[in-house]
């Protein structure tokens, strides 16, 4: 018909034809200094506040344009985003105010396929990344002139609160990644960074259990407004707050991989309506309908068994002590973040947990220092300390290991009208 139209003159109406001219709105490209990192399994855009407008109404915008979202196509293609939740960060630090710390960390998720921007959670991987940067940036005082260890004390402004990130320094100012120390889900190794929670209980709800149950039942008795399936699930609080379900609770096998959970678009949606559920219980809410994007994480669990990676290689039942498939901001998670590792290690202390009924206590452990984590790519190992202080749980601290690498320093674009 376009064809016959062009021949015979005729002109199509202005309302039938694609206008390929520029809209009304006029978008001009605007820059600001950023780097770009990969933390632990993670990858964020990172900014000195200091760069930002000091208006915060104005950031919401300016990372969404910087990280491409929202595409409905779920590829970010248009930013610095890769199309998945792990991806798809922002970092914002400063320098403290108070002695007792030296830089502030602020963690922001950005929707892939929404306009969500969460400033709920913390980010464990993307915490082995801000010490470096902070290095490099000059916000660390009283760091050796040549090379030697650093220790910068990191407070996530999201959860309120303190990681000491212990790394190596090539000099006063510029991080030393290059190492042998490798990290399952990340090819090749880099120098490794210990990254010590302090007092990482009650991150958000201020107790390592939040419904002081070691399991909670989750039906519409229980929860307002609930229409999912009724499950037992424990809820926990150290790092972030996560729910925890036995995968066979959900109907899938515990060594689901994520691209295959991906496709099960009726259990994500009933893992969805059970997490909500468990924000609610924890205090997190007062409405089901008011449960943020990331927090809180939820976590399916098994008994250690050998399984095939997403790689392909195979992961032998001997080297874990549990396997664990964790949906993060509505992904199934490609390995485990950092907090809900550090969630599994205080549930695995708390007798009667989901986690601690998944652990075979007649087995001797993967690892003597702490537990190890099966995930869709490998293991991860956290070690903490639990104890009970006036009849409560308590998750005193953390340590885990991660690398991180620098990618990129300059400036990011971004689209402003």
């Amino acid at each position: 018909m376009l064809a016959l139209s062009l021949r015979t003159g005729f002109r199509a109406p202005p309302h039938s034809l694609r206008h390929l001219s520029s809209s009304s709105i006029q978008m001009v490209q605007k820059k600001i200094p950023a780097s770009y990192y990969r933390g632990g399994t993670s990858k964020a855009v990172m900014f000195l506040a200091d760069d930002l407008p000091r208006d915060r109404k104005e950031w919401d915008p300016i990372f969404r344009s910087v990280m491409g979202s929202p595409d409905i196509n779920g590829r970010q293609l248009d930013g610095m985003g890769g199309g998945l939740s792990s991806v798809s960060k922002i970092a914002v630090i400063s320098k403290a105010t108070s002695a007792e710390k030296d830089v502030d960390y602020e963690f922001v998720q950005v929707g892939v396929k929404d306009e969500v921007i969460d400033y709920a959670s913390n980010c464990g991987n993307i915490l082995s990344a801000v010490g470096p940067f902070a290095l490099e940036k000059g916000l660390l005082e009283n760091v050796p002139q040549g090379a030697g260890s650093v220790t910068a004390r990191i407070f996530n402004t999201n959860t309120s609160k303190l990681v000491n990130s212990t790394f190596t320094a090539s000099s006063s100012s510029e991080a030393d990644l290059d190492g042998d120390f490798a990290i399952d889900g990340v090819p090749g190794t880099a120098s490794r960074i210990t990254l010590d929670f302090v007092n990482p209980g009650g991150a958000k709800t201020g107790k390592t259990l939040p419904s002081g149950n070691a399991v909670d039942t989750i039906n519409a008795d229980t929860v307002p407004g609930y229409d999912g399936p009724e499950a037992h699930a424990t809820l926990v609080d150290v790092g972030n707050p996560c729910v925890f379900l036995r995968a066979s609770d959900v109907g899938v096998d515990g060594d689901i991989l994520p691209d295959i959970l991906e496709g099960k678009r009726d259990v994500l949606a009933k893992i969805e309506k059970i997490r909500r559920a468990g924000a609610y219980l924890m205090g997190m809410v007062s409405s089901i309908d008011a449960v943020p994007l990331t927090v809180p994480k939820i976590c399916l669990v098994s008994p250690r068994a050998s399984y095939k990676m997403a790689s392909g290689g195979q992961l032998e039942a001997g080297s874990i002590d549990i396997v664990a498939r964790v949906v993060s901001s509505g992904d199934p998670h490609r390995a485990c973040p950092i907090t809900t590792g550090l969630c599994i290690a205080a549930a695995a202390n708390v007798e009667g947990s989901v986690v601690h009924e998944s652990i075979d206590g007649t087995a001797p452990p993967a690892d003597s220092e702490g537990i190890v984590i099966g995930h869709p790519t490998g293991k991860l190992a956290v070690a903490a300390t639990v104890t009970e202080k006036d009849g409560l749980v308590v998750a005193e601290k953390a340590t885990i290991y991660r690398t991180a690498r620098k990618l990129m320093e300059g400036n990011v674009f971004y689209k402003s009208s």
